[in-house]
């Protein structure tokens, strides 16, 4: 009873306070019509709201306030505004406002305030539609707390069924979406309307600043309330052509407890099964190509789930190795591979990974989930692009082949629901055996000029510059390739591009031998005042050579590029 009991206080704390209330309104702002929509058909109360805002004073507003109660306000997990233009089918939503809360003096701290940017100054007699869409996680109370097996599961919203606005509400109504028709109780006020699984509440018109009316609806629910207390999700990227996703949940069903002994043979009966509270799947909404998929715990691997896949989806339904109840844990892993072509793109010379965020198990909620995208070994000049904020930190992960270990982006944020489930991006520059390649075909180059320039000039000194020069940077980009041919070792995603690599790699060294031999023979012949004809003739067949195998490495790289 606790939480409910909180609950109870905060509600009349903010029913106090509006009261006492004689704060003088933000603007002149007048909100024409307000139309609340409240979904209850999971776990999460999801929150829509279309306000037809009027400035109705002679100054310009730029800001528009959000409030909610307090007790609403701490369980708020997400809210985003846009505004539209338009009517009917013709309206559409253009791009998200900045939303910040906000800590107005004076105010009671019984209500949360939120700060909405407008896109441009509101004047005199203008108007503007808002559409905001707010998730609220712990708002739906299990009442009774904990029940038997047998027992059904009821859940409890706390609401008003008028709009709580520091603005002049001319009309207003409320709609709440309950997940089935089994109603235990509502709050009977003026206009009030039931119709199957839906309650309606108003319109209400001409309502003063700060109007709340509390409504309690107490009804059904066989929503799993599956929340993971942790969640952390790895997201491996290889160069070799695949990102892994392995991802670790502690998962716990935060509906009403079970009471008493939990008996399989009552659950399992037919026709009447008993343990309606209970949850036995979950539903992950993977990407399209994902492949390679597994789902295991502790005690091994579990084949208890099955996958439907399309040109838009992997969906994979999973079942715990046990049906969950109130109050009950459970602990597992999945995890998959997907396609690295259709998560990381190029920008600006360099890579960018474009993923989702959050976990594709459908309603969802996460109390923490950590993000942990580990990037390959040298990659540099990391940046990190999210729709929300977020904590960040840094960290190097080692394998058994690694060799400076690889830098890992950890992302973390409490109480995240399936509306966080957006895209992020990480932008890097990373190192690839082709860019490596590609400078030591550019230092084989300068080689082949500083001999150029000696036929020129006759500077014997200059062109041994040129090739100690040359010999410090090839070594050091040999040491750069090594780490990334131990880590093809370790990826058997490589397996396809592999002995390509390998190929390359070694054509690289072979025409590097070449050239360094070509070299010396030419700068010999010059210290010993050998003709030109007779220089030409004896680096002939190294030439023919060099252009052969320049040739085999251009198109090897091209081959591996297409891969």
């Amino acid at each position: 009873m606790k939480k409910n009991s909180s609950v109870v206080v905060d509600l009349l704390l903010l029913l106090l306070a509006i009261t006492v209330l004689a704060t003088p309104a933000f603007s002149d702002l007048v909100l024409s019509k307000v139309e609340r929509r409240i979904d209850v058909t999971s776990q999460i109360a999801r929150v829509t709201k279309t306000l037809k805002v009027v400035n109705s004073g002679s100054e310009s507003v730029s800001e528009f306030t959000l409030t909610f109660p307090k007790f609403l306000g701490n369980n708020l997990a997400y809210l985003s505004v846009s505004h539209s233009e338009g009517k009917g089918k013709a309206k559409r939503s253009l791009a998200n406002l900045s939303v910040k809360e906000a800590h107005p003096k004076g105010m009671p701290d019984s209500i949360s305030f939120y700060s909405v940017s407008l896109p441009k100054p509101l004047s005199k007699g203008d108007t503007l539609t808002l559409e905001v869409v707010a998730a609220f996680t712990n708002v739906l109370q299990p009442f009774p707390e904990k029940i038997t097996q047998r027992d059904i599961h009821l859940v409890m919203l706390q609401e008003s069924a008028q709009y709580l606005s520091p603005y002049v509400v001319e009309s207003q109504s409320l709609s709440i979406k309950l997940p089935n028709a089994r109603i235990e109780s509502y709050s009977k006020l003026e206009n009030t309307k039931v119709q199957g699984s839906e309650i309606k509440y108003g319109p209400y018109k001409n309502l003063a600043q700060y109007s709340y009316a509390p409504i309690v609806v107490h009804f059904e629910s066989k929503a799993a309330f599956a929340v993971a207390e942790k969640l952390v999700r790895e997201i491996e990227v290889s160069h070799w052509g695949n990102v892994q996703v392995t991802e670790h949940y502690n998962l716990v069903h935060r509906g009403a407890q079970l009471k008493g002994e939990f008996s399989r043979l009552e659950y399992q009966d037919r026709p009447n099964p008993q343990g309606v509270s209970a949850f036995r799947h979950l539903l992950a909404r993977l990407p399209p190509r994902a492949h390679s998929i597994y789902y295991r715990d502790d005690i091994g691997n579990i084949s208890t789930s099955q996958m439907q896949s399309d040109s838009k989806k992997t969906e994979l339904l999973i079942e715990p190795r046990f049906p969950l109840f109130g109050g009950w844990k459970t602990f597992f892993t999945i995890g998959y591979g997907l396609p690295l072509s259709d998560f990381l793109f190029a920008s600006e010379g360099k890579r960018f990974l474009d993923i989702s965020f959050g976990s594709p198990m459908i309603d969802l909620v996460t109390e923490k989930l950590i993000v942990q995208v580990v990037l390959p070994e040298g990659s540099k000049d990391i940046s990190v692009t999210t729709p929300f904020a977020v904590k960040q930190s840094h960290e190097i992960k080692y394998s058994h082949l690694d060799i400076a270990g690889r830098p890992v982006v950890v992302l973390e944020k409490n109480n995240v629901v399936p509306d966080h489930n957006q895209k992020i991006q990480v932008l890097a520059t990373l190192q690839e055996v082709q860019n490596i390649i590609q400078k030591c075909l550019a230092a084989h180059d300068k080689l082949e000029a500083s001999l150029r320039d000696l036929s020129r000039t006759g500077d014997i000194q200059t062109c041994k510059a040129a090739r100690k020069s040359t010999d410090s940077l090839l070594k050091d980009l040999s040491k750069e390739l090594r780490p990334l041919l131990a880590s093809l070792q370790s990826f058997p995603s490589a397996s396809q591009i592999s002995p390509k690599v390998e190929e390359l790699v070694a054509k690289e060294r072979e025409l590097q031998e070449k050239l360094m031999a070509k070299h010396t023979t030419v700068v010999e012949g010059y210290e010993k005042k050998s003709s030109g004809r007779d220089i030409e003739n004896r680096i002939a067949s190294q030439q023919q050579k060099i252009i052969a195998l320049r040739q085999e490495v251009d198109d090897l790289l091209e081959f591996i590029d297409e891969i």
